[in-house]
């Protein structure tokens, strides 16, 4: 049964997978495949190769609890003596040498485990597969930071290259302006050129911000699983700032309750218990029965034996002393693990609030502030009251302040993306 957090990446595949074919359906007609960020997680969930290789493991886990289950095999014994090879028996057949001269036996030996060893085997190995299922839940959580982060990375790249385009287009209608007012006399040769000259950086921003956005999509398309993800796709969603109400407290308790690392760590413990247990159990001596039937000369006869190991030097107490102490480590494994779950969500929820105040500051005033300066300078400037370069560092500062604020966003989105993973679930409501 897979763990509470695991299960949270995995809903909803069956709608997951029909998007995705649906997506294939319309991609010719309606452009690049879209995805949005729960669509992409699910898509990671389901066909990330490296978390498909983890999963693996459960598997191997779960065929090793088949052989801890099994119970010895018993010995069948055979063996006929003193059959002639190479001469006949003198003054008698060969069937009454073998039947009065020859010996056999025919055997059957079984152990006896004693001290519950296969149940003690069976448990241990069901605990070990328990802490594979709550690691590789585990690995499902930090694919899906790595996934979030990548896809804010993408959604940057987008609102930078609409950013560049537009300020490309804006720039391009004051260059058409000033070489109007070139041709009629009221601009200089020289600033006219100055101006020209600004263009190729506006064109640079613009194929930046393509390259910028062609290597993020790329990068995603590796953690969603290659081949599941058509060449020509795009993704979908807001890129905002949206204030998160919830407090510290409340995020620490989820976490406690979410995070599957913490319950691997708990797991661990009763793991560690079973080996003890189990290495217990290994200290006790298992009898051998075994039960013969023989022919001896003619004669038939049966007999039967008990042996068992005495245990005078090895009665398994090097095991019992590593895994009594393993006990000891992994309780501080999982005192370890829990203070890591707490101090992450600490961490994450300041740097949370830390992005929000500054995507806040640029929202508050700045973003106004540098569109009113640019208009104003804009306005003074083709009028004739502002000097060329007073008029380009306003379309600088401007530029800067923009793309300043898209950034806070993405910083804002990406301590979200890393709240969630510190709780264990995106749902942090």
């Amino acid at each position: 049964m897979r763990t509470k957090c695991g299960s949270l990446y995995m809903r909803n595949t069956g709608i997951v997978a029909a998007a995705v074919i649906a997506f294939g359906s319309v991609a010719v007609a309606q452009g690049p495949t879209r995805i949005t960020l729960d669509q992409a997680i699910e898509m990671a969930v389901r066909h990330n190769h490296t978390l498909l290789a983890a999963r693996t493991q459960i598997q191997q886990n779960q065929a090793a609890e088949v052989t801890a289950n099994l119970r010895p095999n018993p010995t069948l014994f055979f063996d006929w003596e003193y059959l002639p090879l190479f001469s006949k028996p003198q003054g008698e057949t060969v069937g009454d040498y073998i039947q009065g001269a020859t010996e056999a036996d025919l055997g059957l030996s079984y152990l006896i485990e004693r001290g519950h060893k296969r149940q003690r085997r069976l448990q241990a190995a069901r605990d070990t597969t328990a802490v594979t299922r709550a690691t590789v839940a585990d690995n499902e959580r930090s694919l899906a930071f790595q996934v979030g982060s990548l896809f804010v990375n993408a959604q940057l790249a987008q609102s930078t290259l609409n950013l560049a385009q537009l300020d490309l287009k804006s720039f391009q209608q004051t260059v058409d302006i000033a070489e109007v007012q070139r041709k009629d006399g009221s601009m200089s040769e020289n600033d006219y050129l100055k101006i020209r000259l600004q263009l190729v950086q506006f064109e640079q921003d613009v194929q930046q911000a393509l390259l910028n956005k062609a290597q993020a999509l790329s990068d995603l398309r590796q953690q969603l699983g290659y081949e599941s993800v058509p060449a020509e796709y795009d993704v979908a969603g807001e890129f905002e700032y949206r204030p998160l109400v919830v407090t510290l407290d409340e995020l620490q308790r989820k976490a406690l309750q979410n995070r599957p690392d913490l319950r691997a760590a708990t797991l661990g413990v009763t793991s560690a218990n079973s080996q003890y247990a189990l290495a217990k159990a290994n200290g006790k001596q298992d009898p051998t029965f075994s039960a013969n039937y023989s022919h001896v000369n003619g004669l038939n006869a049966a007999t039967w034996s008990f042996s068992i190991p005495l245990a005078i030097f090895d009665r398994n107490q090097g095991n019992i002393a590593q895994t009594r102490v393993a006990i000891r480590q992994a309780e501080e494994t999982q005192k370890a693990a829990n203070g890591q779950v707490l101090t992450d969500v600490r961490d994450a929820y300041e740097a949370l609030q830390e992005s929000a105040r500054v995507a806040q500051l640029f929202r508050g005033s700045y973003l106004e502030v540098a569109q009113r300066s640019r208009d104003i300078s804009e306005y003074a400037y083709r009028r004739g009251a502002l000097a060329l370069l007073d008029f380009l560092d306003a379309e600088r500062t401007y530029r800067a302040t923009q793309l300043s604020y898209r950034q806070a966003v993405a910083a804002y989105l990406t301590a979200l993306e890393q709240l969630r993973q510190a709780v264990g679930t995106r749902d942090l409501s």
